[in-house]
């Protein structure tokens, strides 16, 4: 093994990384007909499905799996000394006994703390000040012994505060079981729910919850259930049954506690149904029937609904009606429409609303004085950040709790006093070990895409930077399902940047940054647009010299894997190496195969193949189906066995073809978390070991050890 510098300042002196000569797993090429639309493929490696289809090559699949980690391992077997010291390098950056801010909800101070050396948390609360006996609601910490993955969500305190809901998932696969704990005595109760998402929904009586169901093999959101307290699970009534196998639908309650909410929506159109909150045995209504191509979401006031609509409307606004008169013919426009800014939310108090828009690709928050009609912005006062309202549970208050980072700004918790319009720093995320944010410069830059677009791009890099296009850069994307990738500070990535990386996010189409226009023209039939669009970032930042082509690195998961997989087939040359992390990858299949979780609440975001004009369409972008004889980039691709959302024979059908197909002789790796699923470890500090073979095999790229 070479000897490898240890600075990214010493560019000029730096020696390759000498990969160990090992022979990589093959996979069994086993041909498989697919025939549709007088189009006939074959998939060698389909049998990699039997896993997850219990078929007769699932002891195959295990052993491939595993063979591909032992290689991985083998592999990057000389860079363990370094991911140890990442590891511990990241891992020492986080205040190990820490506490949340606590937030105020009905008579209660709720927070979490965490113990040095413990991976999970404690949730306690306080009675009416912050100086009361703590009470220890749920100590995750003893709970997760003995687990290997264990996460808790939907933690859900009954209106009297003598009760705790709360989903547990121990597999990794987003099937919670609700579990009902007496405070008063500590007693767990017998009525265990399984098969749900872990929220619920408490009625007023303090005996009635709701939930939402899972189908157990799409995994699909298809009941909302009724429980009451003591009652057989087996029992429950089912108050809501969604028929559209495209919709996600879930439970909620209004701020005031007075209305509970169905929500049912897919990418073009949703419903509402609601119930008096008083009268959980009443049948729900419908607020307002669905509507082709319109989306509506609603707040509740003490006095009327609000009304966030895309109706006629394609970046939303804001409309408001009678509490007993709901119907489309009784809204009445509070916020009307405008081009250049997207509502995105609004948050309601007794007094005062505040409205989440975003404009030019940034956040901001309006804050209106239902009072007196007055309307003001919040100052941020950074280039490019990021900021939305936190936890605020209170109706009647006039303090807003917001949260606030960018990519030099560690997470930050404010309480805005929105009459005095006043801020209050509550806590900065503390970085253990000093962290001067003077020494790193972040940008807002532009590229031009191919027909014309401005697409922003947000960097950050360590003083000293040249831009001589001799750094390492890592260029992040995603631009799905109108997610947007928001700049966020985050104390693992110092240790990259500390090593003389750049780190940017292309803000590429398929996300909403820019509006809802952003995302419709990267979905469906305009897909490609992202990953041109990610290109196009690349190949600017190349030519403004932040990088070069033997130090461009690319970063994405889930959907970002999807666009990680299109980039390389189309742009093989212009990367050096490719992160792909759970990978979209095998799009046509996927989409044909409606016992996959999740398959056809996607039609709408990448059409439905059994359409011919949308299965040529995702055929012809589709990374599995276009893996070509041609030289590919360095890659680490990761997975989880038990994700159910990406499943694991994608991205390992994927390198199994890559592996026979490519022509060069980079590294190829496919790393399979076999306890874990979409989103890795459950501890705290687990997830830093994946973070630091990403972080290795990208310093071993760029001849790195230290």
């Amino acid at each position: 093994m070479s000897v490898l510098m240890t600075s990214c300042a010493q560019e000029k002196s730096r020696t390759p990384y000498e990969w160990p000569s090992i022979a990589a797993p093959i996979a069994a090429v086993k041909p498989h007909v697919r025939a549709l639309h007088g189009d006939t493929v074959i998939d060698n490696y389909y049998w990699l499905n039997d896993y997850f289809k219990k078929g007769p090559d699932t002891a195959a699949v295990i052993q491939y799996l595993e063979a591909e980690n032992a290689y991985t391992d083998a592999m990057m077997k000389d860079t363990e000394p370094l991911q140890a010291k990442l590891f511990e390098e990241m891992k020492g950056r986080v205040k190990e006994q820490d506490e949340s801010v606590p937030y105020f909800k009905n008579g209660y101070y709720y927070y979490t703390r965490t113990e040095e050396g413990k991976q999970y948390y404690k949730f306690c609360r306080k009675k009416e000040s912050l100086d009361a006996p703590e009470e220890v609601l749920l100590d995750v910490d003893a709970l997760a012994e003995g687990h290997s993955y264990y996460s808790v969500r939907g933690f859900n305190v009954s209106p009297d505060n003598k009760l705790l809901a709360y989903g547990v998932d121990t597999v990794s696969r987003r099937q919670y079981t609700i579990h009902i704990k007496k405070l008063e005595t500590g007693e767990l109760m017998a009525d265990a729910i399984p098969g749900t998402t872990g929220g619920s929904v408490w009625a007023n009586d303090n005996q009635t919850l709701f939930y939402t169901k899972n189908n157990p093999a799409t995994l699909l959101t298809e009941k909302i259930m009724r429980h009451t307290l003591g009652n057989g699970v087996e029992g429950d009534a089912t108050v809501y049954h969604e028929l559209d196998n495209t919709n996600y639908i879930g439970v909620s309650k209004a701020k005031s506690g007075r209305f509970i909410y169905i929500y049912s929506g897919g990418t073009l159109s949703s419903e509402t149904r609601y119930l008096d909150a008083d009268k959980p045995m009443e049948a729900f209504r419908v607020f307002q029937p669905r509507m082709k191509d319109v989306l509506y979401s609603v707040t509740a006031l003490s006095d009327r609904f609000l009304i966030v609509t895309n109706r006629d409307a394609k970046n939303f606004k804001l409309m408001e009606c009678p509490l007993d008169e709901t119907g489309v013919a009784h809204w009445k426009e509070m916020i009307p429409h405008r081009e250049d800014v997207l509502l995105e939310d609004v948050d309601e108090f007794k007094d005062f609303l505040v409205i989440s828009e975003r404009k030019n690709g940034l956040v901001q928050l309006a804050v209106r004085n239902l009072m007196d009609g007055s309307e003001h912005y919040l100052d941020f006062g950074e280039a490019a950040y990021t900021a939305y309202p936190a936890t605020n549970p209170e109706y009647n208050t006039s303090t807003l709790r917001y949260a606030y980072t960018s990519l030099t700004t560690p997470a930050s918790t404010y309480d805005y006093d929105m009459l005095l319009r006043e801020k209050t720093l509550k806590k900065q995320q503390e970085v253990v070990g000093g962290y001067n944010v003077e020494d790193y410069t972040t940008e807002r830059l532009y590229a031009t895409a191919d027909d014309g677009t401005k697409v922003p791009i947000s960097l950050v890099y360590k003083k000293g930077f040249r831009k001589d296009g001799s750094a390492p850069l890592l260029l992040y994307g995603y631009g799905s399902y109108g997610a947007t990738m928001d700049p966020s500070f985050s104390s693992a990535r110092l240790s990259l940047l500390d090593r003389g990386f750049v780190f940017a996010i292309a803000h590429i189409r398929g996300g909403q940054e820019m509006g809802r226009q952003w995302y419709e023209d990267g979905k469906m039939m305009k897909k490609k647009n992202t990953f041109t669009d990610f290109i196009a970032c690349g190949q600017y930042l190349v030519a403004e010299k932040y990088t070069a082509p033997e130090h461009l690195y690319a970063q994405g998961g889930s959907a970002g894997g999807l666009l990680m997989g299109a980039v390389i087939n189309m742009a093989p040359q212009l990367w050096h190496g490719v992160i792909a992390q759970v990978p979209f990858v095998d799009v046509v299949n996927t989409m044909l195969d409606e016992t996959i979780p999740l398959t056809t609440n996607e039609y709408d975001e990448w059409g439905n193949p059994n359409d011919r004009e949308a299965y040529f369409y995702m055929k012809s972008y589709s990374p599995y189906e276009h893996v070509e004889a041609k030289a590919y980039p360095n890659m680490l691709v990761t997975t989880g066995l038990h994700d159910s959302q990406v499943q694991y024979f994608e991205p390992a059908k994927w390198v199994a073809k890559l592996r026979a197909t490519k022509t060069d002789n980079n590294v190829l790796l496919l790393k399979t978390e076999m306890d874990y699923g979409h989103g890795g470890a459950s501890g705290r500090f687990d997830y830093l070991k994946e973070i630091a073979l990403v972080y290795a095999f990208l310093c071993a790229l760029e001849g790195i050890t230290d």
